[in-house]
Formats: structure tokens, sequence, C-alpha cells
């Protein structure tokens, strides 16, 4: 137990000499930051934006505000301050597509094939979660591809912890209509 205290500790101790690091400009900090952080990040944006070409200029995007903006990270929470800056990004990233409306999709409803269930569960549920408002898809994102606790979520997104655990359950309530009839075929 005393050896998990000590590396808990030098751990911290790492992130603060790597967040210095990093402020004052040096590659290999940056370069360890964007090695950890990357797949969450991507995974975030990719979710958020359907458009994978578009999801990756955000993830891009990301990580040069990162680094162009290094000077602005207080503390070591590096985790909430650069998937706030992901979440910017996507949402300007959002704004300027300006979809007006999704159309209804006849194939999402229709039956899979038995070959590559799986990959047609994903999509369905990919096509499910595109088809939320951004409000309630951004807060099942974090909660439930990225693992980001309501708090977090609270603070990532700028609003209350009681409204953060209302979004993800609305959005929790609304996949499972959109996935009603994925859930009743493979039953």
């Amino acid at each position: 137990m005393r050896g998990s205290g000590n590396h808990i500790t030098r751990l911290e101790e790492d992130l603060t000499d790597l967040v210095r690091a990093f402020k004052d400009g040096d590659r290999d900090a940056f370069r360890t930051l964007y090695d950890f952080f990357q797949t969450p990040i991507y995974r975030f944006c990719r979710h958020m934006i359907a458009d994978e070409a578009m999801a990756k200029d955000a993830f891009q995007e990301t990580f040069i505000r990162m680094y162009e903006h290094r000077m602005e990270l207080r503390g070591e929470n590096v985790r909430s301050w650069l998937f706030t800056i992901a979440r910017r990004v996507c949402l300007n990233q959002l704004r300027t597509r300006r979809l007006a409306h999704i159309e209804f999709d006849e194939t999402f409803h229709a039956n899979p094939e038995p070959v590559e269930r799986d990959v047609v569960l994903k999509e369905r549920i990919d096509k499910a979660l595109e088809q939320l408002p951004m409000t309630l898809r951004e807060a099942l994102v974090l909660r439930e591809y990225e693992g980001h606790s309501y708090q977090e979520i609270a603070a990532l997104v700028g609003i209350d912890l009681s409204l953060a655990k209302v979004r993800v359950y609305r959005a929790r309530l609304l996949m499972r209509k959109l996935l009603a009839g994925v859930v009743l075929q493979e039953r």
C-alpha cells in the first residue's frame, strides 16, 4: 500500500513537470501529451461530428490550438482543458456546416443481413447518435464513450451538475427510442 501512495505522488510530480515543460514550448512534452490524449480526443471529435473528414480536421485543430494557447492552461488538469478545446472546435465546425435538417434514412430501420451483425449494429448506433440534438449527444459521448463524470461534464460544458445529469438521461432515453427496432430485431 505504501508503494502505491509514492507512485501516485511520483505521477503527479511527473505531470507537473510535463505541463511546465509543455508551457515552456518543449516539443517532447507536447508529443508526450499528444500521444497520451490522441485516441480519446479523436474518438470525441468523431462522435460529435458525423463526417469523418471534418472530425479529423477538428482533431488536428484541437492540438494546434492546444499548442498555440498553452500559456492559458491553469493548473495541471490537461484532460479537462483539452476536452474543452475539442468541444469548442467541434461546435465551431458544426456551426459552419449548418445542417438545417437531418433527413429520415429508411435504411436505418431495414433488417440487417446476418453477416456482420456487430458492424451493422455499430452503424445503427452511430446513426442514432447523429440524430440526437447536439447538447444531448455531447453529454452522452462525454459520459459513455469518454468516461467523464457528471461533474467533469458540467465543468467542460459550462452547465450545472444537475443539467449534466438530465442531458445524459434524456440522451439515453432518445437512444432507446431510436434503437427500439434494433433491439427487437436482435431478440
